[in-house]
Formats: C-alpha cells, sequence, structure tokens
C-alpha cells in the first residue's frame, strides 16, 4: 500500500478492477507537496455508472437472500483487515489529504470501531410483534433491504466516512455503487479492497471514480437507485435533493456547519480554549464538526482571547507525516484559494486580526497548500466569517453581553450540526441543551468527534433525513414491511 511511485487507481464494478469508457485520467496529488504525484485517477462516464448500477442490480438478490448474520461476518472480517492494515492506511490517508498521522490512525481506528458495531447487527435486525384489535390475527414487522443504493463521500475523511455507509448498507442486504470524492481515490480503493477481501460478493460493492456532477446526475436518473446517501456541501446536497425528489427517491444528507462554543463567565477557562484551539486547528478545520465561533461572554473576553492565540502558537504546519506538526496542508490548490478569500473577507468587514495564517512565511511551507491558524475578534455574528463555513483553521470570536446573546448568536446562522457550552451552571448547561439548534449538542466537550454506537447528524442546512452511524443507521438503509397473518 506504500505510494513508491504514481499508481493507476481504477474503477472497481462486478468484482474487477476496471479503466473508465473514457481512459481519460486525472492526477492525484500529495497536498503537502505538491510536485509529488501519488497515483493517476481514472474519469469515469455516465456509461460507467450504469455499468455499476447493472452489476449491483444483478447481484442484489443473491446478496439480500444471504442471511443477515452471514452479511454480518462478511463485512466483520473488512473491519478485521482494516484494523490489520492499520499504518498502511493512516499513512496513505495522511499522504493524500494532508491531515497529521495522528490524526489519520485515530480515523482508522474510527473507522473499524463503525464497521464492526455494523457488522453485529447483523444479529441485531429486529422487527417487533404488535397486538392485533381483532381476534385471530398475528401482527409483526421485519426490515427489508430496499435494493441498490448509492454512497457519494467527501475527501475530508476519506476511510471513516465510506466505512460508516457502506457497512450497514451492506449488512441491511443492499448492493452498492460507492462514489468517492475525486481528491482521495486511493483511499476509497483501499477501503473497498478491505470490504472485497472480507468476502463480499462480485457486484455487491461497486466504486465508480471522476469528477461528481454528471457522474451523481446519472445515479440519481437511475429508477433502479432506491437511496442515496450523500456527505459534502450544503449547495451540492440541496440540489441532489431536488432532483432525487422527482422520483421520490430516498435521501439521507450529511451537510455542512458552523459550530459554535459558548464560553460562560463561569467557565474553566483553560479547558474551553483548548477545546476551541482542538476543533478548530485540528483536522486543519477540514471538518463538518469543527469549531468556528466561539461565542465569549465579555467579562472573560481578554483572557479567553489571550488563551486561544498562545495555544494558537503551538500547532506547527508541515507535512503531516514529520514529527512535531500538528496542523497538515490544506487538501487542493482550489480549496486553498476558497480559505484565503474568506480569511481576506473577514478583514475587510472590520473583524480584528487577532493571527493571520493565511499566508505562511516558513520556507518548508511553500511547496504545500498551507494555511496557518487564524483568529479573528471582535466578529459580530453577522459577518461572513460567522455565517459562512470555512472548512479552514479559522476561528471567529464573538462577544456576548449573557447567556441570552450568546445562544441568540450560536442559532443565528442556517447550519445546526455540533455546538458545545463550557460552564460550570448546571441550569445554564440544561437550558442550552434544550435551547440549542443543532443535532448534536456537548456540555464541557468539544463540538467534534463521535462514537460508532452513537447517532451523526445535524438540522437545518446541515443535514436532513435518517441519521447515520449507530442503530440509526439501519434506519436509513433499511424498509419496514408490516406483516398481518390470520389464524
Amino acid at each position: 500500500m506504500a505510494t513508491s511511485g504514481p499508481l493507476p487507481v481504477l474503477n472497481y464494478i462486478a468484482g474487477s478492477w476496471v479503466e473508465s469508457t473514457s481512459r481519460e485520467r486525472v492526477r492525484d496529488i500529495n497536498p503537502a507537496r505538491t510536485s509529488e504525484s501519488l497515483g493517476e485517477i481514472t474519469v469515469s462516464t455516465p456509461a460507467d455508472v450504469t455499468h455499476a448500477i447493472d452489476a449491483a442490480a444483478a447481484a442484489y438478490q443473491e446478496w439480500r437472500r444471504t442471511p443477515a448474520p452471514q452479511r454480518g461476518d462478511i463485512v466483520r472480517k473488512a473491519a478485521d483487515l482494516m484494523e490489520r492494515r492499520r499504518v498502511e492506511l493512516a499513512r496513505l490517508l495522511t499522504e493524500e489529504e494532508g491531515k497529521t498521522l495522528p490524526e489519520s490512525l485515530a480515523e482508522v481506528d474510527r473507522s473499524v470501531a463503525n464497521v464492526r458495531f455494523a457488522a453485529a447487527q447483523g444479529t441485531r435486525l429486529t422487527g417487533e410483534t404488535i397486538p392485533s384489535a381483532q381476534r385471530g390475527t398475528f401482527i409483526y414487522t421485519v426490515r427489508d433491504p430496499l435494493g441498490v443504493v448509492a454512497c457519494i463521500t467527501p475527501w475530508n475523511f476519506p476511510i471513516a466516512i465510506p466505512a460508516w455507509k457502506l457497512a450497514p448498507a451492506l449488512v441491511a442486504g443492499n448492493a452498492v455503487v460507492f462514489k468517492p470524492a475525486t481528491l482521495t481515490p486511493l483511499c476509497a480503493a483501499q477501503v473497498v479492497q478491505c470490504f472485497i477481501d472480507g468476502g463480499v460478493p462480485d457486484g455487491v460493492l461497486n466504486m465508480i471514480l471522476g469528477p461528481g456532477d454528471a457522474l451523481s446526475r446519472a445515479i440519481i436518473d437511475d429508477e433502479r437507485v432506491k437511496a442515496i446517501s450523500f456527505t459534502g456541501s450544503s449547495a451540492v446536497g440541496r440540489r441532489l435533493y431536488a432532483q432525487a425528489a422527482q422520483r421520490l427517491c430516498k435521501v439521507q444528507l450529511e451537510m455542512g456547519g458552523k459550530n459554535a462554543v459558548i464560553v460562560m463567565d463561569d467557565a474553566d477557562l483553560e479547558k474551553a480554549a483548548e477545546s476551541v484551539a482542538g476543533g478548530a486547528f485540528g483536522a486543519t478545520g477540514q471538518r463538518c464538526t469543527a469549531t468556528s465561533r466561539a461565542i465569549v461572554l465579555r467579562s472573560r473576553l481578554v483572557d479567553f482571547t489571550e488563551l486561544l492565540a498562545a495555544k494558537a502558537d503551538t500547532w506547527r504546519a508541515g507535512d503531516g507525516l514529520a514529527d512535531g506538526v500538528r496542523l497538515g496542508p490544506i487538501v487542493d490548490d482550489t480549496q486553498l484559494r476558497k480559505v484565503r478569500e474568506r480569511i481576506a473577507a473577514g478583514k475587510k468587514e472590520g473583524a480584528r486580526v487577532v493571527r493571520d495564517g493565511s499566508a505562511p512565511t516558513k520556507p518548508d511551507l511553500k511547496a504545500g497548500y498551507f494555511v496557518e491558524p487564524t483568529i479573528f475578534a471582535d466578529v459580530d455574528p453577522n459577518m461572513s466569517v460567522a455565517q459562512e463555513e470555512i472548512f479552514g483553521p479559522v476561528v471567529s470570536i464573538i462577544p456576548a453581553n449573557d447567556y441570552e446573546s450568546a445562544i441568540a448568536a450560536a442559532n443565528a446562522v442556517g447550519y445546526g450540526l455540533s455546538s458545545s457550552i463550557y460552564t460550570r451552571d448546571l441550569s445554564t448547561a440544561f437550558r442550552y441543551a434544550e435551547e440549542s439548534e443543532a443535532g448534536m449538542v456537548h456540555v464541557n466537550i468539544p463540538t467534534v468527534g463521535g462514537e460508532a454506537q452513537v447517532p451523526f447528524g445535524g438540522v437545518k442546512d446541515s443535514g436532513l433525513g435518517d441519521r447515520e452511524c449507530g442503530t440509526a443507521a439501519f434506519d436509513f438503509f433499511t424498509e419496514m414491511r408490516v406483516v398481518y397473518v390470520g389464524y
């Protein structure tokens, strides 16, 4: 799995690694050293999508008839292989996506946990019996697979997100067409290889590579695709949902975030600042649960700002494989430009720059797509840096007079994925838990992270449909059937 030289990255359809019908390829670049090519990615066409759906449709009935505990056992073997290949997967992830090696190892561990949890559900895909109001009638429910489903995943967690979509989809008995992000195809291919080596039959899992719009449209338009699980930007998710709704295709959306941490006057300031720094700068801010806003009561504003700035200075940027590096590169030049544009907009709007990392000067950072930790203070809640998702190591500090103004600012965005409050007051904590407009709320815990057995997802522009992860994942990938038996 080592990337000693550029590798061809092909589609996987009907049990074979195959070139696309276009015969075109694009380069896969190491974002820490942009002169280094990791591979050449095949560029698929709508005809390749149709081929993958054909394969999935042909394999579905036999996979559906495979007992769920047997499907779960195959998926469990994939988790075992991921664990065995942990270090190789993590190094590949760091080279291809850019996050630091410790972050990559943590992502692989999370993937293994999610796949193992989903695999165990093969013995727990239970229905229920329901008392009938009529004599001589027995009623029960069962979970049925949907058929052919599509999983469309982003580049920022190119192992974990495919893992937590593919595993429940397969255990539930569906056949899958998987379209990963073009920026991280090697990671996607290795995830697929783990499922293949675990014993997933030919045609049950298929992967197509290439830029999104035309391929996504081909997936959406094919009547045989019964459900689409998508993780990506809110703008793309909205378009996908509108298109899929025209044929009543089931859709699950996990999209962006503009996550806030409220720091009350009784907060443990050290703990709060450490949480905000880790949430804002960890994974280079390239995660939907990243901390993007710190809403701080004025009584603690000066101390918090100084403490956060001091912590930001310890986040050394560089190649994620190097010792001591805490902050990897931005994933590509397009995303780098977006982050720098957002930082420039914050300056133009009048936010006070506490720390500007938009143009690193260190020579070793010139070779990659780097932005260092950036902090804005005196941010108005209506400024673009307080409203728009940045997806970089940028955090805005917003002053608040009291809890009421703080929770109002936290909720005054279109997103609603994750949020947090730091306080020692139990009443304030529970009031916040009731009033926060986010799908996942935290008390004295960072906005980032998640556990395999716990549902994951947001509200408003952050998510739509059934939650991912935990047992909730099977709500999306199955359909309930009710059976009446008269005896």
